[in-house]
């Protein structure tokens, strides 16, 4: 499949060294920790001692950038990936209001343009942090695009693209080219080009197509530093690896799929345009089991509870139901923790036609032929197994912090699951799934106070 058609052009980059031609003026400075930049390869970003850097562009770090710069500090958000938004950005829908993720990525991206004191900066890696005596100082990776701010988004290049690639935003159930929008809700709205599977000059069909000339393959990666008074660390989260669960079936049974492709399933912008399709055949899913703590409370895989797993079945079951009156749902649960949605559960409980098995589940079998998938249970009040026949089989993957794709800075420490445990060190707090399992409410609600406190404290200074 094609890219994702783009949207008109409404998100534009900003931030130190994004605009053409100032990228050399814009970082030749003194550092606050007073170290000046001697390395030529590299960049160094003088600041204001009030800054703040934000690294993670997900849900937590947008709204600690928003809340820090609408009280006057400027605030550099740095994200790794080619876009803001984060997992937010996958979701179907999301608690407390069940709304898709445009309801409120979009009120925030017009916040962030809104706002000439945030700076953004994606596909940016952060490689060191060190504390110096006058706050923080990061040294950054800026990965090479290949795709400039003349982009409109006008979709031309993607038809001259040879190479296809898997599509990582809907967790590889489809594919774009190699040069590809991120997501319908990309910010920056803008293309960019998987250096893995381009082959480059040697192909080079997508420069002639741009009619803006947007396109650059002899870009490279640009070496930068920023001192900064605060940073704030809102990496976020990745769903723990299913294929480690091997008595659950994932690639090994077609039909097996996790909570998190269960979402781009569900999503009008998703592979399937909200179809709830099986992936070997095509068929629609009217017999689903959701296997919950797929790898979490299991002392093997995640001890923890990951906090939203049991909320994100009742959303995903009660989506079944509304989309094909005809289809049965049962649930395969250690225990039910709805935390502020009990009201939710209630009414997921009160359908007769999805049913609540508090068992574990031993095994997950292909039925030859038919893409049927047999899951037997220890039905523990009663005692002997269970067992259940579905069209489609969802496990409800635990949450990982993504603390192991960053550099972590000196002095701060992760504990025994990577979780970071620094939010008390001076100058530095951690936010949403860096520091523990979160949903989006807490996660929004830990952001802006983190936010509040960066700002009180620059204000006694």
């Amino acid at each position: 499949m094609g890219a994702l058609r783009a949207l008109p052009r409404a998100h534009a980059e900003r931030g130190p060294g994004l605009r053409a031609g100032q990228a050399q003026g814009a970082f030749r400075a003194v550092s606050t920790c007073g170290e000046r930049d001697q390395r030529g390869s590299r960049l160094m970003a003088g600041l204001d001692p009030r800054r703040v850097v934000v690294v993670g562009g997900g849900i937590s770090g947008i709204t600690s950038a928003i809340e820090i710069a609408e009280t006057g500090t400027e605030v550099t958000l740095v994200e790794r990936s080619p876009s803001l938004g984060g997992r937010v950005a996958g979701m179907f829908r999301y608690f407390p209001k069940l709304c898709p993720p445009y309801c409120g990525l979009e009120i925030q991206y017009r916040r962030i343009k809104a706002n000439p004191r945030i700076s953004v900066m994606t596909d940016t890696e952060v490689t060191a942090a060190d504390k110096c005596a006058d706050g923080w100082k990061l040294s950054l990776r800026r990965n090479a695009r290949k795709v400039t701010d003349r982009c409109t988004a006008c979709d031309e290049c993607t038809a001259a693209c040879p190479v296809e690639r898997r599509n990582p935003h809907n967790q590889a159930l489809d594919a774009t080219k190699a040069i590809f929008l991120p997501h319908r809700l990309a910010f920056p709205l803008r293309y960019a080009i998987d250096a893995q599977a381009c082959p480059g000059a040697s192909c080079g069909k997508c420069v002639p197509a741009c009619p803006f000339g947007a396109i650059d393959l002899s870009m490279q990666p640009q070496d930068l530093e920023l001192t900064a008074s605060k940073v704030i660390w809102a990496t976020g989260w990745k769903p723990y690896d299913a294929a480690r669960l091997a008595h659950l079936g994932f690639q090994r049974v077609p039909n097996v799929i996790t909570n998190v492709m269960f979402e781009r399933l569900a999503a009008l912008d998703g592979p399937t345009g909200g179809k709830l399709l099986r992936p070997s055949d095509g068929k629609e899913a009217k017999r689903v089991v959701f296997v919950q703590c797929a790898g979490s409370r299991d002392d093997e895989h995640l001890p923890y509870c990951s906090a939203v797993c049991c909320q994100a079945s009742l959303k995903q079951a009660s989506f079944v139901r509304e989309t094909y009156p005809d289809s049965r749902v049962e649930i395969f649960y250690t225990d039910r923790r709805a935390g502020d949605n009990e009201d939710f559960l209630r009414k997921v409980q009160s359908d007769p036609n999805i049913v609540f098995t508090k068992g574990k589940v031993g095994q997950v079998t292909e039925e030859p032929g038919s893409g049927d998938i047999t899951v037997v249970a220890q039905d523990t009040p009663t005692g002997p197994s269970r067992t259940a026949i579905a069209d489609l089989v969802v496990l409800a993957t635990g949450i990982v912090p993504e603390t192991s794709l960053a550099a972590i800075p000196s002095g701060i420490t992760r504990d025994a699951y990577g979780f970071l445990t620094g939010s008390h060190t001076e100058g530095f707090e951690v936010v949403g799934c860096a520091s523990r399992p979160s949903d989006v409410t807490r996660s929004v609600q830990d952001a802006t106070g983190a936010g509040i406190r960066a700002q009180r404290s620059l204000a006694v200074r």
